[in-house]
């Protein structure tokens, strides 16, 4: 029989979710790193083994173990700082959201057999289309209601310099968009622009302007002789949103009306479906796992994929998260003598390594 430990704070209105130390991502997975074989895959964990042990070595050096009322599955504990190994959690997303994967009756027991040789385990699967919508849910759309643009310099709110706000417009910046204006001498021959300038550059700006979604069709454009509407022509939100969605669920921030929105279940015993909608949007593979959110993530990725993480970032910045969420995990962390950096972006950290 499994203890459930739980804090104090358990009854409040938020749900409070169990939290390991770290949450490691051993890779985001696309159609065509499964198209590319055996091979790719094997290629893949074999460049992740050496950083994931780097990770482990990381986390352990640090001494923020708890005692045993952290055990896996524990709602919190007092924790006694250094007293025992880091709690870390491995976890891999597989991209069901934007292309056509074999089925995961398919591909899972390759994954794991590839993940296995490497000397790796997959604790948790995630499907991509599950940070749209997991069990009832919207996350994307919860997510986008709690975007804050962040107002450009010299401006003392969002939407000051005449643009509508990123909710509507499905684009976000981390600064001011480019400005044109008329020069005020006459006879001048040009109009002048300021560049687009980063709200919080450090001497030199990087400016970067973020899509969140676009109304194009998923499926590709329908044939003439067919009535676009019988296309699946919804929202198609794009990798870097739901990038941020999968951040903060492993951060364990997203609520919904106070309560948690995903819940590992582990594989039925008839195994992995043929469908991928079948498939839970997190699914346990390891049953001793330590649990699936973390008070910090760390994502082991190719180079390739650098952009959309930096986009992420951006997001973070701009996301007024649930305060009771982040107030547990503040609590928490400090008490386990792991305290977490008040800015939610800056729990989030990379390994890139070469690859596309």
């Amino acid at each position: 029989m499994d203890a459930v430990f739980r804090e104090g704070t358990a009854q409040d209105r938020t749900e409070s979710v169990p939290l390991s130390h770290v949450s490691l991502e051993l890779g985001h997975l696309a159609v065509e790193d499964f198209e590319g074989g055996t091979e790719r895959l094997r290629q893949h964990f074999r460049r992740v083994r050496p950083w994931a042990d780097t990770v482990r070595a990381a986390a352990a050096a640090t001494g923020t173990g708890a005692d045993a009322t952290d055990a896996p599955g524990a709602l919190g504990g007092s924790g006694t700082p250094g007293s025992a190994p880091p709690r870390i959690s491995t976890c891999l997303l597989v991209d069901d959201y934007f292309g056509r994967l074999s089925a995961p009756a398919v591909l899972l027991p390759r994954l794991l057999a590839e993940a296995g040789k490497a000397g790796l385990t997959i604790d948790y699967l995630a499907r991509e289309s599950g940070c749209v919508e997991a069990d009832g849910r919207l996350l994307a759309e919860g997510l986008l209601r709690r975007l804050v643009d962040a107002p450009p310099p010299f401006m003392l709110g969002a939407g000051e310099d005449g643009r509508p706000q990123a909710r509507e417009t499905g684009r976000l910046s981390n600064g001011r968009y480019p400005v044109a204006f008329e020069p005020r001498q006459a006879m001048s021959p040009v109009l002048r622009r300021h560049p687009p300038t980063e709200t919080e550059a450090h001497r030199h700006s990087v400016f970067m302007d973020v899509e969140l979604w676009d109304d194009g069709f998923r499926d590709g454009p329908p044939p003439s002789a067919e009535p676009a509407h019988a296309y699946r022509d919804t929202r198609v939100w794009s990798c870097s949103f739901l990038a941020a969605v999968w951040q903060l669920t492993r951060l364990g921030l997203l609520r919904d009306r106070g309560r948690g929105v995903v819940h590992p279940r582990p594989l039925g015993p008839e195994g992995p479906p043929q469908h991928w909608d079948e498939l839970p949007p997190v699914v346990q593979l390891n049953p001793t796992a330590a649990p699936f959110a973390a008070y910090r993530t760390c994502s082991v990725l190719p180079v390739g994929l650098m952009p959309v993480e930096h986009a992420v970032r951006v997001i973070l910045s701009q996301v007024d998260v649930d305060p009771d969420a982040r107030r547990q995990v503040t609590e928490r962390s400090a008490r386990e003598g792991a305290p977490v950096p008040d800015v939610v972006a800056d729990r989030a950290s990379y390994v890139f390594y070469e690859g596309p």
